[in-house]
């Protein structure tokens, strides 16, 4: 009976991750289709700087990574799956340069990403802590890279943490009508019911993932609550060379 326990959570994780494997990339493909990947066809304004383009190649890369990992491990192709692990390292900290780099020239320069009526530095705020969180996820995944259960648990909150811009960037002017509650809402309570149904499904609750969980969810509200205060701002404008 154990056996059949175990095998049968093991085929319930693989269908699991292979759901988020197809739909993390067309949730990536509804948010950012119209202003990038399809915008000649929505007939966009254009992307102003190259750093965006940089930024949105490894990102799309790191979607893509992620979808052939989760096939590699349901393929059994653990050693390919390892090797290519160097790779996600190295994309990985690509997508920390860029992302930081892209969050303070929008802020700087203006972007179509600031919501109206939001201070850039203010907003600020949102890419450059989805950035930090990311890397803290990553790394934790990495640091329990022998540890299958925690390490495939953090990687999925890696894609958890950037679903926020694709989400806020979906039509019928959902992010217009709820706001934060929307973009950071959603994924939040997705987060929540994997939690559950993951230590529902295994009996045992799985610290690690609940730690990131709480830090991921956590991040997405303390964020707001900082955004104007006199510290972020003076920070902000460190960072971008704008006067305080």
């Amino acid at each position: 009976m154990a056996i059949n326990d175990t095998a049968s959570r093991r085929a319930f994780e693989r269908s699991f991750f292979l759901a988020i494997a197809i739909l993390f990339p067309i949730t990536i493909l509804i948010g950012f289709g119209p202003t990038y990947y399809l915008k000649s066809v929505f007939t966009s304004p254009p992307v102003p700087r190259f750093i965006v383009h940089v930024h949105g190649l490894v990102m799309t890369l790191w979607v893509l990574l992620f979808a052939l990992q989760v096939f590699f491990i349901r393929s059994m192709r653990i050693k390919t799956h390892q090797q290519l692990g160097r790779v996600g390292v190295v994309l990985a900290l690509t997508i920390i340069v860029t992302g930081l780099m892209t969050a303070v020239s929008a802020a700087k320069y203006g972007s179509t990403s600031t919501p109206p009526g939001v201070a850039p530095l203010e907003f600020l705020i949102v890419p450059f802590v989805d950035v930090l969180v990311f890397a803290v996820l990553f790394a934790a995944a990495i640091y329990y890279r022998r540890n299958a259960p925690n390490h495939k648990r953090l990687m999925l909150l890696t894609v958890l943490n950037f679903l926020p811009p694709a989400i806020a960037r979906f039509p019928f002017g959902l992010t217009e009508t709820y706001g934060p509650l929307w973009f950071f809402g959603l994924p939040d309570v997705l987060t929540i019911m994997f939690v559950v149904v993951d230590t529902w499904r295994n009996k045992k609750l799985n610290k690690v993932f609940l730690a990131g969980a709480i830090f991921m969810i956590a991040s997405h509200w303390l964020r707001l609550v900082v955004s104007s205060t006199p510290a972020w701002l003076n920070f902000a404008a460190w960072l971008t060379g704008s006067p305080s």
